[in-house]
């Protein structure tokens, strides 16, 4: 009896360290991704639907309601990595922490929309216009709009505001315009509260807006896994046009058909390396701008090949 009892222990105790085992080798294979619910995250949602036929990689998507909440949890290492405002990545970096952006989220897709009684940009004078955080691209196509047309931030009031208030508040006049992720400048155009006053293109060839970015841990400790990754965003990415796109958003945006077309014919998701010449731009208008005095290099911030 004693014999028997033994060998179902000793059964027992093996499977379940090939239990435990399988689990850290699953485990190796998961990246963790936060995101916001946008437009401008489509390309790692649709990343995450390819690699579910894919054996060797999963991505475990991390859903946040605003950037501090996701921006908490991608620099105290609860994430992997993140489909995040590359503002706010380059400030975390520039304070130290350890992260890589790899990729572009999307190329263009931000408009400013303002009110129907704003004829031109010069009209923006004395109104008050919201972004959805200073430390982002949305400040930098505001700044430069003002700029184009001989205006500065002194000449409106700026204010930050959730995205997701931003079309009512239009709708209400407590507001005259904003420029935020999409699909917000979509949902002001669909309801009729604004029009759109100009699309990013217009403003900034090449401007960069969210980013995926990974963190030095996960990379220094899954260096293959991080290269399988990228290439796999990529590509997902690169297939995404405006049908598949349509899909994608669908199942994760919770808006109308309307507001997902407006949305998608501003925005697209191929090519997204970023190249060095985009970047060197966005620093220089990041410290003319006052959003960081000593914004962190490309060889230290970006990692394009693995």
């Amino acid at each position: 009896m004693k014999k028997y009892f033994y060998l179902l222990t000793i059964i027992f105790i093996f499977s379940l360290a090939v239990g435990c085992g399988r689990n850290k080798e699953d485990e190796a294979k998961t990246v963790k991704i936060a995101y916001l619910p946008i437009t401008h995250s489509l390309a790692v949602l649709e990343e995450a639907k390819e690699l579910e036929k894919n054996h060797d990689i999963k991505v475990e998507l991390v859903k946040y309601g605003s950037w501090p909440e996701l921006l908490d949890a991608l620099n105290s290492g609860q994430v992997d990595g993140a489909s995040v405002l590359i503002e706010l990545a380059m400030k975390s970096k520039a304070e130290g922490v350890g992260l890589k952006a790899v990729a572009l989220g999307h190329r263009d897709g931000n408009v400013i929309v303002v009110s129907k009684k704003i004829k031109n940009a010069k009209g923006l004078k004395g109104k008050t216009i919201a972004i959805p955080h200073r430390q982002s691209s949305h400040y930098l196509l505001v700044n430069e709009l003002l700029k184009q047309n001989n205006l500065s931030l002194d000449d409106i009031t700026l204010t930050e505001l959730a995205p997701t208030e931003m079309p009512s508040a239009l709708a209400a006049g407590t507001i005259d315009g904003y420029c935020v992720a999409e699909p917000f400048g979509a949902v002001g155009v669909s309801i009729g509260a604004g029009k759109v006053l100009c699309e990013s293109k217009d403003l900034w060839k090449d401007s960069i807006c969210c980013g995926l970015v990974l963190t030095d841990s996960f990379i220094d400790k899954n260096e293959e896994l991080s290269k399988k990754f990228v290439e796999g965003y990529k590509k997902a990415g690169a297939s995404l046009d405006k049908k598949e796109a349509k899909k994608v958003a669908k199942k994760y945006l919770n808006q109308s058909d309307e507001v997902i077309d407006i949305s998608l014919d501003w925005i697209s998701f191929d090519n997204l390396e970023i190249t060095e010449e985009m970047y060197k731009d966005l620093v220089e208008k990041v410290e003319e701008s006052g959003l960081l005095e000593d914004a962190p290099s490309y060889q230290e911030f970006v990692k394009n090949k693995f």
